[in-house]
């Protein structure tokens, strides 16, 4: 008897560097726990030029960029994509029409789950493109507060600390002080962690908020699609 081969996922790693072994790890784990072997493709992004892309504004442009490497796992054998990053998606609405492979679209899968928790009010933590936009406009439905521009920066610095491997102890004790805050002054119900590295810095072990982490969100769509 043949065991059922699950579909096989073309990552676009490299925008959320920590995150992408964690993507990699979970996605292995998910199929493991369903007695399933995984196949992966990733395609590693250049952080710094898609970074440059997104300051500059120009989402034709990085949905292009994105759309090539989804092209190279296509024509690995990959069968649906997704990025291992927020900030992306930020292209989302020029993506989708250009790519090869169907999306699994983080904003999507978040906005879903904060709604099925009947979740009304929420901050974010994540770059500043994710929160000034209040993660791409595209959470319906959802009072996103945004926080106050000093504190976007901050946010945004300890962001840039995780993904640039330095030592985040003293932001993560300011990410963590800021959350407090914002539940507190803007009676914000959760934070969503929506940027994919927060998720190698903030467990069960220090995250004292309510939190909802994007990464795993994603990470659990993922899998569903593949395996289910």
């Amino acid at each position: 008897m043949t065991a059922r081969q699950p579909r096989c996922p073309g990552l676009i790693g490299g925008l959320g560097p920590l995150a992408t072994v964690l993507y990699c790890r979970e996605i292995l784990a998910g199929h493991a726990a369903r007695g399933l072997a995984a196949r992966m493709l990733i395609a590693h992004a250049d952080n710094k030029h898609a970074l440059a892309i997104v300051t500059a504004k120009d989402y034709e442009g990085l949905a292009r960029y994105l759309a090539d490497l989804i092209r190279s796992t296509a024509a690995g054998g990959a069968e649906l994509a997704a990025i291992v990053a927020v900030t992306p998606y930020i292209c989302a609405p020029q993506l989708v029409p250009i790519s090869p492979l169907p999306l699994i679209d983080i904003v999507t899968e978040v906005a879903a789950h904060v709604r099925a928790k009947g979740i009304k009010r929420v901050a974010l933590f994540g770059t500043r493109f994710t929160v000034e936009s209040k993660m791409f406009g595209r959470l319906d439905g959802i009072d996103v507060v945004t926080p106050r521009p000093d504190e976007i920066e901050q946010i945004h610095a300890a962001y840039m600390a995780v993904v640039n491997d330095r030592d985040i102890t003293e932001q993560v004790l300011r990410l963590r002080e800021l959350a407090r805050m914002l539940i507190k002054r803007e009676t914000v119900e959760t934070i969503l962690l929506a940027g994919t590295d927060l998720s190698t810095v903030f467990d069960k072990s220090n995250t004292d908020f309510p939190a909802i982490d994007c990464a795993r969100v994603h990470i659990d769509a993922i899998v569903r699609q593949l395996c289910d």
